[in-house]
């Protein structure tokens, strides 16, 4: 039975993209299968079967270093491809295979408005790190596995919520990749069913302004509910708007039915919603020259106009 490292440090969306490979190194290969991670983000494979071992680190590589050499590993899989996971590969000695990154493609598209991307997902483009172990990509999607206690009974939430809901991201990390709260408002005051606020408590405040102006049709779930638990709720709506987030990842490994709101960052970049559920669509406006300005985001649009996210239409969103 080979032993297998897997490497990503971070963050959210990028280690459910993950789990594709780790999936597949397990059933294809019978792998040990260890992954190394930040402490922060161990809660998202906690659960995962697939999974023998997580090793964690607070920032440094140099906290597990003893432990990894140690190890006896037979492969490094890099799926971060930085100089931490080189760190990490230094410190297995054993033969290891990584991703085309992309990088000078990804500069030519922001900067430039060159498009040099291959049509290929980042799921993929992982897949190129198990390459020379004969593993290959099964089809199945991305996982994600919810801890029997972060399950949430549908009867604690709302009356008017128990018979189904939409379930939308109500911020993102960065503030040009999530919709004004005013657009969010009209979104949901066309929606035919009642609506699940989701994120953190850093989105509390916004998500409080926009469930005040919907009145009981919004729940505010933000701040009041862990990752998996957030994870269970997307798991049971009835589909899910979300903005180019983790939860957004989190819902294609439930195949939900997504409308993924791009403003900022642009599909090609390889970040799509993996294998969704029928029907889910990419909302996005085209034709900007100032689009993509970032491959990750800002708190504010540089052009100042955010024509990426205002010209969105709220009717978008009821089909």
């Amino acid at each position: 039975m080979p032993k297998v490292l897997v490497v990503r440090f971070s963050s959210i969306g990028d280690i459910v993209l993950t789990t594709p490979v780790v999936r597949a190194l397990k059933q294809q290969l019978n792998a040990e299968v260890h992954y190394i991670t930040k402490k922060s983000f161990r809660g998202i494979l906690a659960h995962n079967p697939h999974i023998d071992h997580i090793i964690t680190i607070e920032s440094k590589v140099s906290e597990a270093e003893a432990e990894i050499k140690a190890a006896g590993y037979d492969f490094v899989v890099d799926l971060h491809h930085n100089l931490r996971s080189m760190q990490v590969k230094r410190a297995v000695a054993k033969p290891s295979g990584s991703f085309p990154k992309l990088n000078v493609q990804k500069w030519m598209l922001v900067n430039l408005g060159i498009n040099r991307m291959p049509p290929v997902h980042i799921v993929d483009r992982y897949f190129e790190a198990v390459k020379e172990l004969g593993v290959v990509n099964d089809g199945k999607g991305l996982d994600y596995f919810i801890a029997p206690a972060d399950e949430v009974n549908p009867a604690t939430l709302p009356e008017t919520h128990r018979s189904g809901y939409i379930a939308i991201t109500a911020g993102a990390k960065f503030a040009t990749k999530q919709l004004p709260a005013d657009k969010l408002i009209a979104i949901i005051n066309r929606l035919e069913l009642p609506v699940v606020l989701l994120g953190g408590k850093e989105d509390s405040q916004r998500a409080n302004t926009i469930a005040q102006a919907c009145g009981t049709k919004v729940y505010n779930a933000c701040g009041l509910y862990n990752l998996g638990q957030s994870a269970s709720l997307v798991k049971q709506a009835t589909r899910v708007i979300a903005h180019d987030t983790g939860l957004m990842h989190i819902a294609a490994a439930f195949h939900k039915r997504i409308h993924s709101v791009w403003g900022n960052t642009v599909p090609e970049l390889g970040m799509t919603p993996y294998m969704p559920g029928e029907g889910s669509v990419i909302v996005q406006t085209t034709g900007l020259r100032c689009r993509p300005c970032s491959k990750i985001g800002y708190d504010r649009c540089p052009k100042g106009h955010f024509h990426c996210m205002n010209r969105i239409s709220p009717d978008e969103f009821t089909v």
